[in-house]
């Protein structure tokens, strides 16, 4: 199994096969509206503007798993985005990322890097008072919050997992090396 195996659906509903991305880097996150990390909306933005052109995806799933910070029809999310954040990646359906209803894409990226990459003090605390608030998080793998970032390399291949304190713009140059 790879990323490209897999379908999503787009915020209408309709099935979107991921091989359509073959070839590109992905950088799959999942969001929410009302989140103290919802700002990193534009980071993503940026990121998306400075590198689309050369084979960037973002690719965005809402969830409201997290302290309900997503809540919202799919267009009403969308419509947040692109007002507040200028947002112009793909946006998909909200989805659930833990959990028995979670998305099978979800079950793959986790699979894939089980651990996030968190660096330095104050988001190491950061992260384990958001662990303890986390309702959705049961075992180990589990996304802790918002914002949670896999990266993909154009093979397909998962070669990150960046927590939520990791700020867009503190893997630019991840992303720049696969690019």
């Amino acid at each position: 199994m790879s990323v490209y195996d897999y379908k999503v659906k787009t915020r209408s509903g309709e099935d979107f096969d991921l091989s359509a991305f073959k070839g590109k880097v992905m950088l799959i996150v999942n969001t929410a509206t009302g989140c103290g990390f919802t700002p990193q909306y534009e980071g993503l933005e940026k990121l998306y503007g400075a590198y689309h052109e050369k084979g960037l995806e973002i690719l965005d799933f809402p969830c409201n798993q997290f302290a309900g910070q997503a809540p919202g029809s799919d267009e009403e999310i969308h419509e947040f985005c692109t007002l507040k954040y200028k947002t112009s990646f793909d946006q998909f359906k909200k989805i659930e990322v833990n959990g028995e209803n979670e998305d099978p894409l979800y079950t793959y990226l986790k699979s894939q890097k089980a651990d996030e990459e968190v660096n330095g003090m104050k988001n190491k605390l950061a992260m384990k008072a958001i662990a303890k608030i986390s309702s959705s998080t049961k075992k180990d793998g589990d996304i802790k919050w918002n914002f949670t970032k896999f990266l993909v390399d154009r093979e397909g291949n998962v070669v990150g997992r960046f927590s939520p304190t990791t700020t867009p713009e503190a893997i630019e140059s991840e992303i720049a090396k696969l690019i």
